[in-house]
């Protein structure tokens, strides 16, 4: 059913919730998976290109969880770790990658924590361009 699933990962404990959603779609070995994380800009503290690639070993455990989780996956399958808003670099690795859907864990927010802190999976949903699961 899905050719190309955007799988977006950020915390430890999200991204397992994550990855059983993924497993429990039963993939296909045809399906392509991305697995992505975005390094908010302001978790870096400086202003980068959101295709430069990083070599800085502070970047090295979010590529090793990436490959972790890479490595139980069925068929083809690529990691993407790149810095930005995190809502704007998923769509937009949607719309690269022309994926049928995202998975994307859910913080949970509510009110007006919602609101101040912005919903990336909220913003996600809105503005993507194919079917969007959230995971909470």
């Amino acid at each position: 059913m899905f050719n190309t699933i955007l799988v977006a990962l950020d915390s430890p404990d999200l991204s397992k919730r994550v990855m059983q959603a993924l497993q429990n779609l039963q993939l296909l070995p045809s399906t392509k998976v991305i697995l992505t994380h975005v390094i908010a800009t302001n978790e870096t503290g400086e202003e980068q290109p959101a295709d430069r690639p990083h070599k800085d070993d502070q970047f090295r455990p979010i590529e090793e969880a990436l490959q972790a989780h890479q490595a139980s996956l069925p068929g083809e399958s690529k990691l993407e770790i790149v810095t930005g808003d995190p809502a704007e670099e998923i769509v937009r690795l949607a719309n690269i990658y022309e994926a049928n859907l995202i998975l994307i864990g859910s913080r949970g927010l509510t009110g007006v924590t919602r609101i101040l802190q912005r919903s990336v999976s909220s913003q996600v949903v809105s503005d993507a361009h194919c079917s969007v699961m959230v995971v909470r």
